[in-house]
């Protein structure tokens, strides 16, 4: 394996980009309470022309911490099958109470018929810089790319994972401002524009049930090639009723509508009731064994509940370890989570 190393600077991209003064009056305007409307989660298929079944497509959003603040964690996975070929999608991030995006870990791959091309990038702020660590294989060829970007040039700039949160909150206003222009990347990873517009009202099949729709059109500009136009029709709470980029043969629906959950829900699931309990030898002693077990187990899921990232990341590593079926399974596993390491050098991070 001939790894290539390169480094970009790109703050030249970036000059004469801007984000329009509609879009960063928007950011300003939401406030906390819209955003905690914000979390729940999505599921929907992925369905062909003809409506079979080809994947499924999640979004998570929960409450998370990152360096000791509030934030929002967002983990999007899509995973299925097209024309027989298999591949997938997902990121993982960590998006301030400000749409900031804190760092965000975005992996994609595709296998072909005899080899498999595998995309993971690894974007973190760092200070007043937005730091971008890229590392795209294609059978036994490796490249690695980093790229800086000033903070000072992405005033609304909009992530993958910002731009769920941002379609959310749309959605429940039923309401696109005119001119909603911001600042993203494009695939190729140049700062490119965003722009969001509204796509009016619709009757959408839910199962048996037919739901009004608001509509969010999207189109993220390319510097090099085709612009990617995505339609996503919303419930009114701000559901995800369906996706579909704009030429693509497939497209994902809500096929259920979802469980309407209270706020006090997650509470509740906290409370356990005490049950007698019976005893045949040293009862005292087993009574005491039991007490710490609830403690450690309320510990740890208190610990798992604060941080989302931990069942999103396994999940994501084991759906991957499944598809390829590994026989070192370590060496999998280092090379699979090399790219998570920010602030180390992953070609060092392999070798060890």
């Amino acid at each position: 394996m001939d790894p290539c190393t390169g480094m970009e600077n790109s703050a030249q991209d970036v000059e004469g980009l801007k984000a329009s003064r509609e879009a960063l009056e928007f950011l300003a305007s939401i406030d906390l309470k819209e955003l905690e409307h914000c979390l729940f989660a999505d599921s929907l298929t992925t369905v062909s022309d003809t409506g079979r079944e080809l994947g499924e497509f999640t979004i998570t959003v929960q409450n998370a911490n990152y360096d000791n603040q509030p934030c929002y964690h967002v983990h999007a996975n899509s995973h299925g099958s097209i024309d027989n070929i298999p591949c997938g999608t997902s990121f993982t991030a960590y998006i301030s109470t400000k749409l900031e995006t804190l760092e965000q870990s975005h992996h994609e791959y595709v296998t072909l018929q005899d080899h498999l091309l595998d995309r993971k990038s690894q974007m973190v702020r760092r200070g007043d810089q937005l730091l971008l660590n890229k590392v795209v294989t294609e059978r036994e060829a490796v490249k690695r790319q980093t790229f800086t970007f000033p903070i000072s040039y992405l005033e609304g700039f909009v992530s993958e994972a910002s731009n769920l949160l941002i379609l959310r909150v749309l959605a429940q206003r039923k309401r696109i401002p005119e001119n909603m222009v911001f600042l993203t990347l494009d695939p190729e990873t140049k700062i490119t524009v965003s722009t969001y517009e509204g796509l009016g009202q619709k009757q959408q099949m839910v199962g048996q049930e037919c739901m009004e729709v608001f509509g969010i059109k999207r189109m993220v500009d390319s510097i090099e090639g085709v612009p990617a136009v995505w339609h996503c029709y919303f419930l009114s709470d701000g559901h995800l009723a369906s996706r579909v980029q704009v030429g693509s043969p497939v497209t994902m629906r809500l096929i259920q509508l979802p469980v309407q959950m209270g706020g006090d829900d997650k509470d509740k699931k906290a409370e356990f009731e005490k049950k007698p309990l019976v005893w045949e030898e040293d009862m005292q002693l087993c009574s005491k064994f039991l007490d710490r077990k609830e403690a450690l187990k309320a510990d740890y899921t208190t610990y798992v509940r604060q941080h989302p990232e931990l069942k999103a990341l396994m999940a994501d590593f084991l759906q991957f370890l499944l598809l390829g079926k590994p026989d070192d399974v370590f060496s999998f596993a280092a090379e699979y989570f090399a790219p998570f390491a920010s602030q180390s050098n992953p070609e060092s991070t392999l070798k060890s």
